[in-house]
């Protein structure tokens, strides 16, 4: 079995919906929903998952071991950010596998301050034919580890910020879950053998 933390910051929809999908796989199971944010929706999301959930702060997350600690007291192998703002520091990425999501095609669009709105205004402005998806492993650097998986969708010439946000939605709640235990059971030691 393969344990998962989801880290997010906000609403949390694409935790729910990885939650939902991997709820009745028995090669995962999600250990806890963390977040940076004591307000953020998604931990009403863990409770109607019955999902353990963590909040942590600046320093804990960045200047001590106590989120590490957590995770591997968890056993967490695989960590999945959904929606997390926070640039992951060399403590976690040499420690676990980490997998994020990005609402655009990378290389794209992507890097520090890029992320939903700000993303789908920038794709709008310079008039992109299409947008999509993009799921890839996370390094040290905002947007630049290996691209696992993406996924398009048209961009309309009436679209706005909001219409395409839609979209990418969509997408990002059919794709990311399938991949998320894709990579969970790449993981798993007969996987490997």
């Amino acid at each position: 079995m393969i344990h998962i933390s989801i880290f997010a910051s906000g609403n949390g929809s694409n935790a729910e919906a990885i939650g939902t999908f991997l709820k009745d796989k028995p090669e995962v199971k999600i250990e806890g929903i963390y977040t940076n944010n004591p307000k953020a929706f998604v931990l009403e999301r863990a409770r109607t998952l019955g999902v353990p959930a963590y909040v942590f702060n600046r320093e804990e997350f960045y200047h001590s071991t106590k989120v590490v600690e957590q995770l591997q007291q968890n056993q967490t192998q695989l960590i999945v950010l959904a929606g997390f703002m926070w640039l992951v520091p060399p403590a976690f990425t040499q420690v676990f596998t980490i997998v994020n999501i990005h609402p655009a095609l990378l290389p794209k669009y992507g890097g520090k301050g890029m992320y939903g709105h700000y993303v789908h205004r920038e794709v709008l402005k310079n008039k992109e034919k299409q947008s999509g998806i993009t799921i890839h492993y996370v390094n040290e650097a905002y947007d630049e580890g290996a691209i696992i998986l993406q996924k398009s969708c048209e961009v309309y010439p009436d679209d706005t910020p909001e219409t395409l946000a839609n979209r990418i939605h969509t997408l990002e709640h059919k794709y990311y879950p399938a991949t998320v235990l894709k990579i969970a059971q790449k993981m798993l030691p007969q996987a490997n053998e």
